[in-house]
């Protein structure tokens, strides 16, 4: 079975039923909008607060976009690219990929224009679909990635080089394409990175995507009247994963744009959802909003909210003690998992643990983990070593790089680069990293990219970037700069010069001192980081 043979199925079984809702609070516009009334609509659909579609329409709208990109010759094998925030069209779109036998190649969209463009040649996209948020992006690389491929943009007002997503599916059929495909078949590519720079392409099958429905349903409970409240990036592989809950249940899910702690509970309270699924900054500021009285539960009807569970970063264990204090029913678990495990669940707490909150937990659904020394040989337990799981999550490969992929995978076991450690009831707890990613608000980022952009500034001889413990956030960076002899710097100034970066990879603390390297000439990164946060990354458990 593959995930298209359960929309199929939904849409058969439920067709009427609603699916899919959209919230934008921004917009002040309260009526429910359907997806016929949607396309008869003028302006923009965003201009509406809500709006929802049925598993038929669902299948429908994938099914024209699979029939669309079959008319312009994509085949088995091939690769469409999703740049787009969160809405409506997403899910549709790429279970129209999938139903084609091309690869679903999602994009973050956080990526700058040269990561864009990258990943576009990396994965071999064909067809790229983008929303209007990423237009001066796309523009600024259309030149060149628009050789050999197409351009498709969902929204009003189409730019000159990009086709009209809305107009060229109208006229496509809604009726199943009937491509036959099998569990072993290519599916998705998604884009993950460890300290080298620019991502690295994760090759995954349709047998890990319908593996991923059974370990989020398995884990959660999810029935056919759970409502799931989703509000990261569906790019991630987390949100998706944890919405294919749904998708097996047959049940709703609510998408939800904006993560202030009263659009949560609102959402929660008017759509009556059942779970939520949070990043540790917005369970942080729903807890400071009630701690302050500026948000009181009295005002919201919350009581058929069941579960809250928390991934994608470290996960402070005081802060699931606060929230229960204000949510003492509600069932909690964290999630530990990769791209390349297919997203969270490979480790999970498990709602019956909260009892071990501070360990990761416990193998997942259909999951094997064990803990090995530098020659893949089992610690014993209560001794540190690297995790590696098994199971029919992982990832096929890194794609088009056969020595990263042969670093982690050997014998169908994934080595995740994480310290973790066995305690005598076999819980698993995470020590530290070995890769030296940063994780601050749920995204990662890749200290090589930040220190290799200000090493550009002509008074800095040498530069470093770490995390730093952060209540919120999970992480901040942190850049340590070593000043050229002779020269001088300001903080001001490296600010200023790091403006050009994204937002979200600039340095929030700038640290003037030397750079210490081992013999090999590697910067002695433990050394920094005893040194600025006492060898700790944070009081967490560490998740994907």
């Amino acid at each position: 079975m593959t995930i298209v043979e359960l929309l199929e199925r939904n849409s058969q079984l439920y067709g009427e039923e609603i699916c899919l809702v959209e919230i934008n609070p921004e917009v002040k516009e309260t009526r429910r909008v359907t997806w016929k009334e949607y396309e008869l609509m003028e302006p923009s659909p965003s201009a509406y607060y809500r709006r929802e579609i049925s598993w038929q329409v669902f299948n429908e709208k994938a099914n024209r976009f699979a029939n669309l990109l079959l008319s312009r010759g994509i085949k088995k094998g091939d690769k469409v690219g999703i740049l787009l925030m969160n809405c409506l069209e997403w899910l549709p779109i790429y279970f129209g990929i999938l139903k084609t036998g091309a690869l679903a190649v999602p994009l973050n969209f956080r990526y700058s224009a040269e990561e864009i463009e990258y990943c576009v040649e990396l994965a071999e996209v064909d067809i790229l679909v983008f929303g209007p948020e990423f237009i001066g992006r796309v523009e600024e690389i259309a030149d060149d990635i628009s050789k050999g491929r197409l351009l498709f943009f969902v929204g009003d007002n189409c730019p000159s080089f990009a086709e009209d997503y809305k107009a060229i599916t109208a006229d496509c059929s809604s009726k199943s394409p009937n491509i036959t495909l099998w569990e072993e078949d290519d599916a998705a590519i998604y884009f993950s990175s460890g300290t080298t720079g620019f991502p690295k392409a994760i090759l995954h099958n349709h047998e890990s995507l319908i593996h991923s429905c059974r370990v989020e349903q398995n884990h959660h409970g999810q029935g056919r009247e759970d409502i799931f409240l989703c509000i990261p990036p569906l790019y991630h592989t987390g949100a998706k994963m944890h919405w294919f809950g749904s998708l097996l249940s047959g049940s709703k899910a609510v998408l939800l744009k904006g993560t202030k702690p009263e659009y949560i509970l609102d959402a929660v309270s008017k759509e009556k959802c059942t779970i939520v699924w949070l990043l540790v900054p917005w369970a942080q500021d729903m807890l400071e909003a009630l701690d302050s009285g500026r948000l009181k539960l009295s005002d919201y009807e919350l009581s058929q909210w069941r579960l809250m569970h928390i991934g994608a970063q470290p996960v402070p264990p005081s802060l699931i003690r606060h929230w229960k204090t204000y949510f003492p029913n509600h069932q909690y678990d964290t999630n530990y998992g990769l791209s390349e495990s297919i997203g969270p669940g490979c480790v999970h707490l498990g709602v019956e643990n909260i009892h071990k909150v501070g360990a990761i937990g416990v193998p997942g659904f259909g999951w094997r983990v064990k803990i090995v020394d530098e020659k893949h040989q089992l610690v014993a337990r209560g001794e540190v070593g690297e995790l590696a799981v098994k199971g029919p999550g992982v990832m096929t490969c890194y794609y088009r790089d056969p020595k990263a992929t042969a670093e982690v995978l050997d014998h169908g076991w994934l080595y995740t680069g994480d310290m973790a450690m066995e305690d005598e009831d076999g819980f698993i707890f995470l020590v530290d990293r070995k890769k030296d990613v940063i994780i601050s608000g749920g995204e990662n980022i890749y200290p090589v990219q930040i220190e290799d952009f200000i090493r550009l500034y002509p008074s800095v001889h040498d530069v470093a970037v770490i995390g730093l413990p952060d209540k919120r956030l999970g992480e901040i960076t942190a850049a340590i700069i070593e000043v050229k002899p002779e020269m001088e710097c300001t903080e001001e100034e490296i600010q200023s010069f790091c403006k050009e970066l994204p937002r979200y990879k600039r340095p929030k603390k700038i640290i003037f001192a030397e750079i210490p390297r081992n013999p090999t000439g590697k910067i002695e990164k433990p050394k920094l980081r005893e040194k600025y946060c006492g060898g700790r990354l944070v009081e967490a458990q560490i998740t994907n």
